[in-house]
């Protein structure tokens, strides 16, 4: 099917008396399918809709998995199941070079079946005339030796600009950038490379060529391949801040003379270049980019290439002896996907969570027991890319009241049988127990309060022995199931300080009813100001203020941690 033109919509009128021919048998398949086909484009898009996923079986041959796609004319395209073909016997593949990258692609495509006998037309013509019964709706899978233009992608003008700065048999460099930016602010430029795994190590340096923007780390743009890699593609990001004045046009590129492209020690010569095109907006950058898209004329919004396709795969070819072999299969290399609405709510919902969870705070605590003598640690360090915030200490061996202006001791907080019981929205009956003031003994100030869940066995011998005595750190409910899943109720701990009083009081949270006894929790109180200058390491923490300063900072606004 050749690509058409779908509109005006035209449907037969029927009435008593009416003469049917195939002409009009044909327009009414014609237009409910292209009615069809025109929403299906406008409204999803072209893409995978679901599974296609390209499997290497062997060292020469892919299978398709069943799934379905719609094309750009918007006409369905299904593999209702898995095909395995040799890539040597699909369309479009050639030997005469096997270290390569190869595109395998699906395009609709349709098929005559179920031939007949035409009897109307025996009539006009005396050999036998047969024809077709019917039409099927198939596919065709096919493989394509170049990476597409990236402008002939789906949307790929939408949002951003991308320019073609070098491309041959082996390498391909690309520069992407937004189309609109507002003025100052500060954005990205993408240079993806894409090789053959075995055309040798490439780097790329040369100065930015770039009207109204500025290079946030120097004009001189290098890149270098890992010694180790295996790679078919690389991304590297560049900052880049646009001009302060509104209303203009800035360029970016790659400055003439300045490239050198190289492939171990063979230097690539680039062409005359293109460079990339930013609008600097005062308004907001949204609204221009979905004004685009809603104000582009219909034929654009149904815009196709000849010969429509998807590229489902990029398979990486290396050369072993005198033939090839499949090194690595890449799915949908371009992106070319339709996502429901389904698919949309779900992501939009989880880009949510993510978003009200992001500023949030965890906490890890470690104790480790020194050999004697030797001054007590404090180490407190912050992750920001995992918001989390450890703290471990250190304590000599044999404890003792103020060494280095470290206390221990343990309380045991009676647990009760639930009586009035709070249920959270999940189902848990919780409770919580608290000790009385404890005095720590380190006088008036901060101090940094450490807590463990501390069990020892019922067994008095065990205890004297203390054979079978463990004290569980951080979250104790990590063990649940285990062998060393600890007998005692599962617990929260938490403390409260009082400066002014030299005391603080420790809390449980019991997250399920039991029998009456006793839980242990053993503490540890540091005082930096009894400490002095003993506790101070190189990278650590060495006071009780710093180490809560780091965690008012790193903490969110409102969090425990503050």
């Amino acid at each position: 099917m050749r690509k058409s033109r779908y509109y005006p919509f035209e449907r037969n009128r029927y009435f008593y008396g009416k003469l049917l021919t195939v002409r009009d048998f044909e327009s009414e398949q014609k237009y409910f399918n292209d009615k069809r086909r025109m929403m299906n484009r406008l409204l999803h898009g072209s893409g995978v809709v679901t599974g296609l996923q390209v499997v290497a079986v062997d060292e020469k041959s892919v299978s398709v998995e069943m799934g379905a796609a719609i094309d750009s004319l918007g006409r369905e395209i299904v593999v209702p199941s898995p095909m395995t073909m040799k890539l040597s016997m699909m369309d479009g593949f050639t030997n005469n070079q096997y270290a390569k990258n190869v595109y395998l692609c699906i395009a609709y495509d349709e098929k005559d079946k179920e031939p007949v006998h035409a009897v109307a037309n025996s009539s006009v013509r005396s050999d036998e005339i047969n024809d077709y019964n019917r039409v099927l709706e198939s596919y065709r899978l096919f493989i394509r030796e170049t990476a597409p233009d990236p402008a002939s992608l789906p949307l790929a003008n939408l949002t951003d600009q991308t320019v073609v700065v070098y491309q041959d048999a082996h390498v391909r460099v690309l520069q992407t950038t937004p189309r609109y930016v507002n003025p100052g602010q500060l954005f990205e430029m993408t240079l993806r490379f894409e090789k053959t795994l075995k055309a040798g190590r490439l780097s790329f340096r040369y100065e930015l060529a770039g009207q109204r923007v500025e290079a946030m780390q120097g004009g001189t743009i290098a890149f270098l391949e890992p010694q180790d890699g295996q790679e078919s593609e690389y991304e590297m990001k560049v900052l880049l801040r646009a001009d302060s004045t509104a209303g203009v046009k800035a360029t970016v590129g790659v400055q003439a003379d300045t490239a050198a492209l190289m492939l171990d020690d063979r230097q690539l010569e680039l062409p005359a270049q293109n460079l990339g095109e930013i609008q600097i907006l005062s308004t907001s950058v949204n609204e221009r980019l979905m004004s685009d898209f809603v104000k582009q004329s219909l034929e654009a919004s149904l815009e196709a290439p000849s010969e429509p396709c998807i590229y489902l795969a990029k398979i990486c070819l290396i050369q072993v002896g005198p033939t090839y072999v499949i090194e690595s299969v890449e799915q949908v290399p371009f992106g070319e996907y339709v996502y429901n609405t389904s698919v949309m709510y779900r992501l939009s919902q989880a880009s949510a969570y993510r978003d009200e969870t992001a500023g949030q705070l965890v906490t890890k605590s470690k104790v480790k027991t020194l050999a004697p003598g030797q001054p007590p640690e404090l180490k407190v360090n912050y992750d920001p890319k995992i918001s989390e915030l450890s703290v471990d200490l250190g304590i000599p061996a044999g404890g003792g009241t103020g060494l280095a202006g470290i206390v221990s001791g343990f309380v045991d907080i009676p647990i009760e049988p639930f009586t009035k019981i709070a249920v959270s929205p999940f189902g848990r009956a919780t409770k919580s127990f608290f000790s009385g003031e404890i005095a720590h003994g380190l006088g008036e100030g901060n101090v940094l309060i450490v807590t463990s869940l501390e069990e020892r066995s019922g067994d008095a011998f065990s205890d004297m022995l203390s054979s079978d005595e463990r004290v569980y750190g951080g979250a104790s409910e990590v063990f649940k199931g285990s062998e060393f899943e600890p007998d005692a109720p599962e617990v929260k701990i938490g403390t409260i300080a009082y400066p002014q009083k030299g005391t603080f009081r420790i809390g449980v949270k019991v997250q399920q009813s039991g029998e009456p006894g006793n839980v242990r929790v053993r503490w540890w109180a540091y005082s930096a100001e009894m400490a002095g200058s003993s506790a101070s390491r190189s990278g650590e923490v060495d006071s009780i203020d710093q180490a809560l300063s780091a965690m008012r900072e790193a903490a969110p606004a409102g969090s425990d941690a503050e």
